[in-house]
């Protein structure tokens, strides 16, 4: 009996002996916890990028990810003064492109941001349209299209470049007639990108 006690004693004392040190251990209050931010080294590593840290991006927009839509003005076109340009609201490669004299036409994207192939295809009016090319210059704010024209995808701008004139060979054959493709002049466009603050006056 004397010795189990004993243990029990001992095992009080030891319980006791723990909960007393524990508390001791425990601080008193909050500030004596460690900081990294009050720490000399943490802070001699981060102060030369204090203020360097660059802003957060905006998101992107529509417009910045599209940034063919939106309404043009043409001095040199009268037959298309103002066109503009809108998403197709099922299919986001597709844009589609009024008030041009062929009618309502649809383009599809081909490069991103801004290269866009019109295919050859019949308006709602009835018109025929060839197959064409549409590039946005977002720097100058710049819609060029040519209908008329296969669309060249190594070098889509290719469309727009005036052709150097063959030199004429002589040729000392016997001409036969040959009946050539019927060849369509190229419609041009060339417009600029109205600001929204403009467009909306």
């Amino acid at each position: 009996m004397k010795k189990t006690i004993g243990i029990v004693a001992g095992m009080l004392l030891s319980i006791l002996q723990l909960s007393v040190c524990a508390q001791e251990t425990t601080p008193a209050n909050d500030s004596t916890k460690w900081d990294p931010k009050k720490n000399p080294t943490v802070d001699s590593i981060i102060s030369p990028y204090q203020g360097k840290m660059l802003p957060q991006r905006a998101p992107l927009t529509t417009a910045d990810i599209f940034p063919v839509i939106g309404q043009y003005e043409s001095t040199a076109n009268a037959d298309a003064p103002k066109v503009s340009i809108m998403l197709d609201e099922e299919n986001k490669g597709l844009v589609w492109i009024e008030g041009l004299p062929q009618g309502k036409i649809k383009a599809m994207l081909r490069k991103s941001p801004a290269t866009y192939k019109i295919p050859a295809q019949k308006t709602a009016e009835g018109k025929e349209v060839a197959e064409g090319t549409l590039i946005y210059d977002k720097e100058t704010r710049t819609l060029s299209i040519c209908i008329g024209k296969s669309f060249d995808a190594t070098n889509p701008a290719a469309v727009f470049a005036t052709p150097a004139e063959e030199p004429a060979v002589p040729v000392a054959v016997k001409k036969t007639k040959v009946k050539k493709p019927v060849q369509f002049k190229p419609w041009i466009y060339v417009g600029t990108k109205q600001l929204a603050e403009t467009a909306s006056n």
